[in-house]
């Protein structure tokens, strides 16, 4: 199966037409080679600047963003680490036969997760929100 191939006619400065000549005495090549190659070379850098031109600037969006929720995901991290380790240091343990205390504890964290739950839910925070939005 041949490739098509159409002729065109085109102008060289003569130290560019000089350096083509250079290249195509060599064996093995040819003018026509060498022209094809370098075209099809620019043509493919020019669409990897069409390319980076059209998503560049979402992509760079989009790695700021991404960077941001990296970034709170930390601090949210770190905030609840610290807050256990205050709660854990301020609150005496409770004794081994205390039952009254654990069951408290129990409906305590109960109620928590399922505030958790009903915030998640319906879409609200608490931090950086309206006060009265949290409640």
């Amino acid at each position: 199966m041949a490739i098509e191939k159409i002729r065109y006619q085109l102008f060289l400065t003569k130290p560019v037409s000089e350096r083509l000549e250079a290249l195509a005495s060599k064996p093995g090549t040819s003018k026509s080679a060498i022209l094809t190659d370098a075209v099809t070379a620019w043509l493919d850098r020019r669409a990897t600047n069409e390319i980076d031109q059209r998503f560049g600037l979402r992509l760079d969006r989009m790695t700021t963003a991404l960077g941001r929720i990296e970034r709170d995901g930390h601090i949210l991290l770190e905030t609840l680490a610290l807050f256990v380790r205050y709660e854990l240091a301020i609150h005496a343990p409770l004794a081994e036969n205390d039952q009254a205390g654990r069951a408290i504890a129990r409906q305590r964290f109960e109620a928590f997760v399922e505030q958790v739950g009903r915030q998640i839910g319906a879409g609200r925070r608490t931090i950086g929100s309206d006060p009265e939005q949290g409640r």
